[in-house]
């Protein structure tokens, strides 16, 4: 199961926060600064040495640099690192072709749209969808009932 979402830049600000479980404001700040140190730390001159997931707490952390945010997710130990790893390619394609050569000002003035996409994907913190055609076109007629072709 997801626990939590997190799309950090560079300078650990949270450009996008989705948690599945219950945690209050100053545990979310903790966590999300908690993160961003451990997955920075990673990207440094030996990172072709390191993976793509860490083992946190009694969770493990999945994770993607893709220009200057870090797209991370937390789920349970037993669930399988790739197939996330996957899911955060995925949900980045999905981002591109919906805003065009997506970048950070896109998920900042338009959070509500990233939520929405994210939301295609995740149920309650379990996959829900995995095919970009079906999200994609879920996109499409969301848009066409709000008119915003």
């Amino acid at each position: 199961m997801l626990r939590f979402v997190l799309l950090q830049n560079r300078a650990g600000k949270t450009r996008l926060s989705k948690y599945y479980n219950k945690f209050s404001e100053d545990e979310t700040r903790k966590i999300e600064a908690e993160v961003h140190r451990i997955v920075t730390q990673r990207e440094g001159s030996n990172a072709s040495a390191m993976c793509s997931f860490v083992e946190w707490r009694n969770y493990k952390l999945v994770y993607r640099r893709y220009a200057g945010l870090f797209f991370t997710m937390c789920i349970d130990p037993v669930d399988n690192e790739l197939s996330y790893l996957e899911i955060i390619h995925l949900f980045v394609e999905c981002l591109d072709r919906y805003f065009g050569n997506v970048c950070e000002l896109d998920l900042v003035y338009n959070f509500h749209k990233v939520y929405m996409i994210l939301d295609e994907f995740f149920l309650s913190g379990e996959v829900q969808e995995t095919s970009k055609a079906v999200i994609m076109d879920r996109l499409r007629v969301m848009d066409e009932a709000r008119g915003d072709n």
